[in-house]
């Protein structure tokens, strides 16, 4: 549960459109709710600010079902599945439909980017955009869950695909979006050096990410990797091989800062 749904569930308490023990009902499942084989965190919204995320590689679909059930029990409006196959997206869907039928028919399955996302996309309440470069098409699955993730958590995204240095008058014609961006995350395999030319253009943070797209002595995306922790260009940081995630998140941290 995120600060706001508990401030919301606690007005609702106050103006009497909730009773008081369906709300205390919902506040019992804090902070944890241990499922076996998950220990579902539903108070990481509010202290980190962004709800759990299920990571669905390696996990079964029943697993992720009742993972995302529990959470939407808990009072967890968005529910958001990375690095979901098309086939357990769709038994995830019919398991969800059992024990939660309004996320089943809330869930939707992206399939380049392989996210799956309970709840629907957040209006934008970000400081400003999140661009995301990817170097080639090749790269899109990696820049799509980096470009999702951050709509998910709230930002305006915007997409600049195909834009690699072998033909660098492609990026250089969105030079005025890159330097109206609040976040830059720059996406790319081969030598990775679309990251160090963004960074040599834009005045906001590039979250570079290495993808694992090459040939041989790309070593799938370690060239990538060194090079842009290797960059000349000040303000660049480095995701690990493939994570768009990681980078989304980070974007949408960066793009929710608020001064202090």
């Amino acid at each position: 549960m995120e600060e706001r749904e508990m401030r919301a569930l606690l007005a609702a308490v106050a103006d009497g459109s909730l009773d008081p023990d369906e709300a205390a009902l919902r506040l019992k499942t804090a902070p944890f709710s241990d499922l076996g084989y998950a220990k579902v965190d539903h108070q990481r919204g509010m202290r980190q600010g962004v709800a759990e995320v299920i990571y669905g590689a390696g996990k079964t679909p029943a697993q992720m079902a009742g993972i995302a059930a529990s959470m939407r029990a808990a009072g967890q409006e968005r529910v958001l599945i990375t690095r979901l196959s098309a086939e357990a997206a769709d038994e995830v869907r019919t398991l969800l439909a059992d024990a939660d039928p309004a996320a089943a028919q809330a869930f939707v399955y992206h399939e380049l980017p392989r996210l799956g996302l309970v709840g629907g996309l957040p209006e934008p309440d970000g400081n400003g955009t999140v661009v995301v470069a990817a170097a080639g098409t090749s790269d899109l699955p990696v820049a799509e869950e980096a470009a999702l993730t951050a709509e998910v958590l709230g930002n305006e995204v915007v997409r600049l695909y195909d834009v690699g240095v072998a033909g660098i008058h492609r990026l250089l014609a969105h030079a005025d979006d890159i330097a109206a961006a609040q976040v830059v995350v720059a996406v790319a395999g081969m030598e990775g050096a679309l990251a160090s030319v963004v960074g040599g253009l834009a005045s906001c943070p590039v979250i570079a990410v290495p993808t694992s797209v090459g040939y041989g002595a790309s070593f799938g995306g370690v060239a990538a990797l060194l090079a842009m922790l290797n960059s000349c260009a000040s303000g660049v940081s480095v995701v690990n091989i493939d994570n768009g995630f990681g980078a989304g998140y980070q974007a949408s941290s960066i793009n929710h800062l608020k001064a202090k």
